[in-house]
């Protein structure tokens, strides 16, 4: 009667609808899972057959030619297939740590591993994905990867029907013998075999985590490419994760972490591998690794392979040489200013060469690492970056001849003229020429060929920090972004930017003022000879055409920059003129120069990868000459005739400090006295003095001529003097 009574009952009588509604659709779910797994099922591959194997072609990767195979993506696979016992136990369990840490839990499928790893690339580094290994070797054995949600629920049958059939141990067993690991090396024998010139056997748990490291995308993480330092990172990662699991104790983890790894030397042909690998890059990121090592794509790129044959030359011969010089590595880069197109790019002296000194740990105090590719690296260009700056002035209206003053000048209040604090707790920024002289009053020409720096300091004031930065940004440089960062020796190279943004940057003042985006491939064909993707050049002006003249015509004139370089430096030729500008940072750790035609623009990075600097010797003595080198072999090799750059139309103005004159009406004073910064042209300002910098300049301009002008020409002559005392 109490059950009748509780069975009867209103409340109860309500539910059973709601009861009924969810018993009905839990029914109809489970019949669509069940026509979804009858329809999708029909049509898989056996799954016990494991030796059936998706056919795949190779990319190749050649010279603008379309003759000259500069690398195979993939070839032949490499695979040793050993037993399971053979297999060390840290291989096994970094893998699993890696890739799948429930993989002796789960069924094939790991819902907790899904929403773990949702929520870990929300919030953190995630050590891996959603997949368990046997997805994993279901998609790279038997499967394709195609991002379709048709192959997810295949993945997904076949996961829960790969693990009925078989144990756990075997199906790893079967994931550690196929999976890539990059290089053409299937399976983890021809992994440590490729990576470490020894049998699985013998790795160790530095070297098994690495392998394991290596297993997301093989190509992004390769030792050998551009991005050494994430693999080591990811590494890193997995060990303190195999600490936490109790798989390994921390101090095995730390002592793994600092254990310096010898990888051997790549086996496989390659040619331009800096280039090439900088290509590979371009082309994972857009169709995906796996796409492309199995797609059979050609790509034709834009390397010249006869200049990249004298490039590489002259970088070897260049760094030989520089090595007494304490600078044991260079890199070079050269565009078709016309085009954008890399024409050929070398990112460091010997890409399979040690590093030096012998026995220095990769990564680590090490004056160069082969592999590494500097073109694209972020490095201080010191005074190479002046030129934007120069640029960003002609636009507001200064002029070649405008006059700025090479002497002793304090740039923060506080100090003096020399540099010294005059008051508690002042931060001094006086800078010096790289020979340590001041010349006096000098135009804008003269300071910009002879690379001066306290003028160029004046200028960038003048012209503006952010400005410049616009300017440099609009040219194609990318990489200052975080502007706080910036003062006024950002002139002097205190940015880093890339080598191969340089050399295109350069190449707009080369085509007076019009940007070709860098470019290095010119057509990606499919196996069947369709075109998936073709260069189509998308030139924009992103300077004034007569700005872009002035600079050039400073850049290229001999006799102005003759004082300091001398007559005949590495930047003259004698049978055509040619713009070029060097580049030295602090403490000669960068040596750079930097140099066009209207043809051709080359860009050279010479110096040590872990910082070390070079011996006090200047861009133009370590640097210049493999530039030269270089573009005298180039002009011949393209039969390059001796081209002209248009001269500029400099205006005329009437003020006399953007004249060329500095004894005004008997007074010198600085630029700041008769021109308001940000409208040089306009009136003169009512109050100098309200300028920031004002009282700076004129008390530098008083120490250096005293309280009377003792100088009685109106021209500015290009003076040496030593540096005084003060």
């Amino acid at each position: 009667m109490p059950a009748r009574r509780f069975y009867n009952n209103k409340g109860f009588r309500f539910l059973k609808p709601i009861f009924l509604i969810f018993f009905f659709i839990a029914i109809v779910i489970s019949a669509l899972l069940l026509i979804l797994f009858v329809v999708f099922a029909r049509n898989l591959p056996n799954p016990y057959n494991l030796e059936d194997r998706n056919i795949t072609e190779s990319t190749k990767i050649y010279d603008r030619t379309g003759k000259t195979i500069l690398y195979d993506i993939h070839g032949e696979e490499r695979r040793t297939v050993i037993p399971f016992n053979e297999i060390p136990q840290v291989v096994k369990d970094a893998t699993i740590v890696s890739e799948d840490r429930d993989f002796y839990k789960h069924k094939g499928i790991d819902f907790k591993a899904i929403v773990r790893a949702l929520w870990l690339n929300l919030t953190s580094d995630s050590l891996q994905g959603g997949s368990t290994i046997t997805q994993q070797f279901i998609k790279k054995s038997i499967l394709t990867s195609d991002r379709v949600y048709s192959r997810k629920i295949k993945e997904a049958i076949l996961a829960l029907e790969l693990e009925r059939k078989y144990s756990k141990d075997e199906i790893l067993n079967f994931y550690l013998n196929q999976i890539p690991y990059g290089i053409n090396a299937y399976g983890i024998e021809a992994a440590a075999e490729t990576y470490f010139s020894k049998k699985a056997s013998e790795l160790d748990l530095s070297e098994a985590t690495l392998l394991a490291a290596l297993i997301r995308a093989p190509s992004y993480f390769s030792p050998y490419g551009e991005h050494k330092d994430e693999l080591i990172k990811r590494q890193h990662l997995i060990l303190d994760k195999m600490a936490e699991l109790n798989y390994i104790s921390k101090n095995d983890a730390e002592k793994s972490k600092n254990k310096p790894l010898e990888f051997s030397k790549i086996r496989t042909s390659i040619s331009a591998p800096h280039f090439v690998f900088y290509v590979k890059a371009l082309l994972e990121e857009k169709y995906g690794e796996e796409y492309i090592e199995k797609a059979g794509l050609r790509i034709i790129t834009t390397l010249d392979w006869e200049l990249q044959t004298i490039a590489e030359d002259v970088v070897a011969v260049g760094a030989e040489r520089n090595d007494k010089a304490g600078a044991h590595n260079a890199a070079l880069v050269a565009v078709d200013p016309k085009t954008g197109q890399v024409l050929a790019m070398v990112g460091s002296r010997d890409y399979f060469k040690d590093p030096i000194p012998d026995g220095c740990k990769p990564g680590v105090n090490c004056q160069f690492e082969g592999n590494v590719n500097v073109v694209t690296r972020m490095r201080q260009p010191g005074s190479s970056f002046k030129p934007f700056v120069y640029a960003t002035a002609f636009k507001k209206g200064y002029t070649d001849k405008t006059i700025l003053f090479d002497i002793p000048t304090q740039f923060d209040t506080g100090c003096n003229p020399y540099g010294q604090p005059i008051s508690q707790g002042a931060k001094c920024y006086s800078p010096r020429n790289f020979d340590f002289k001041y010349r006096g009053p000098v135009t804008v020409r003269q300071a910009l060929a002879n690379s001066l720096n306290i003028p160029a300091v004046q200028l960038l004031y003048l012209a503006g920090v952010d400005d410049s930065i616009n300017t440099a940004e609009d040219m194609g440089i990318t990489t200052l972004k975080d502007r706080s960062r910036f003062g006024l020796s950002l002139v002097l190279g205190g940015g880093e930017v890339k080598l191969l943004e340089m050399a295109s940057a350069y190449g707009a003042f080369a085509t007076e003022g019009v940007k070709h985006p860098v470019s290095s491939i010119l057509r990606i064909e499919d196996n069947r000879g369709n075109v998936l993707e073709e260069y189509k050049d998308e030139p924009v002006q992103v300077l004034d055409t007569e700005v872009s003249r002035m600079v050039t015509n400073i850049l290229s004139d001999n006799a102005a920059r003759t004082p300091t370089f001398g007559a005949r430096s590495p930047l003259f030729f004698t049978d055509r003129p040619i713009a070029a500008k060097t580049g030295t940072t602090n403490e000669f750790r960068d040596g750079w120069t930097m140099g066009y035609t209207p043809s051709l623009v080359a860009g050279v990075w010479v110096g040590n990868n872990d910082n070390t600097p070079i011996k006090q010797e200047p861009g133009s003595y370590v640097a210049a000459p493999i530039w030269h080198d270089f573009m005298a072999r180039a002009f011949d090799k393209l039969n390059l005739a001796p081209e002209s750059f248009t001269p500029p139309h400099f205006p005329e103005v009437s003020k006399p400090i953007l004249n060329g004159q500095y004894l005004i009406n008997g007074e010198i004073h600085s630029v700041l006295y008769y021109i308001k910064k940000d409208d040089p042209t306009g009136s003169n300002p009512s109050n100098p003095s309200a300028d920031p910098m004002f009282n700076n300049w004129e008390t530098a301009i008083r120490s250096w001529f005293g309280p009377i002008p003792v100088i009685s020409t109106e021209t500015a002559p290009l003076q040496t003097q030593n540096i005084p005392q003060p």
